[in-house]
């Protein structure tokens, strides 16, 4: 006996359809979100604000949204999904060395790390795993590859451990430097000679 309700379950928040209104809607938000948080006038990052900002109303923020938190989430998955290449050295140790210093140049621009710091800070472990969960899947697929290769690895853990952690670590809690020494150090240590 049906009761007329679907039973297809609903798309999330954040899901859409590509191109028209919707896609309109979410560019300007995210070219808000990031707006105000370049801002030197500091304002707070409400979803009011955001909504005005972007020039669409409140209400429409919080129903695709829901809550800041994941409107940074989702900014700060769209901003990193893809921007970064998957090194191919031919080796393990100039894939990752390539790899860190890549990831260290994108936490060192401003804007990323502004994004970074409030996703963190605004949206929990959601946040923290958005930030992650790229970068780790690009860490799997060099390590990956080196095992197709024939070559060893170290596990998964240890190489987020020695790589991943400290980049983010050092970008988002203190104001030291990404030099590129520091990051082929960080690899060193994971592959010492």
């Amino acid at each position: 006996m049906s009761s007329g309700a679907s039973t297809t379950s609903s798309p999330s928040r954040t899901a859409s359809r590509p191109g028209g209104r919707s896609a309109r809607i979410r560019a300007a938000v995210h070219r808000a979100v990031k707006e105000l948080l370049t801002d030197e006038a500091g304002d707070p990052l409400t979803i009011p604000v955001v909504a005005a900002r972007a020039g669409v109303h409140a209400t429409t923020v919080y129903r695709r949204w829901g809550s800041i938190g994941e409107l940074l989430a989702d900014v700060t998955s769209s901003r990193f999904s893809g921007d970064i290449v998957v090194p191919d050295t031919g080796s393990l140790r100039g894939d990752l060395e390539r790899y860190a210093a890549d990831l260290a140049k994108d936490l060192s621009d401003p804007d990323a790390l502004a994004l970074v710091r409030a996703t963190i800070g605004t949206a929990g472990e959601q946040g923290a795993s958005v930030c992650r969960r790229e970068r780790q899947q690009q860490l799997e697929a060099i390590l990956e590859r080196e095992q197709a290769r024939g070559g060893q690895t170290p596990a998964i853990e240890r190489a987020t451990d020695a790589v991943l952690a400290p980049l983010y670590y050092r970008a988002v809690f203190t104001d030291l430097a990404l030099t590129p020494e520091w990051t082929r150090a960080l690899v060193s240590h994971l592959l010492p000679d």
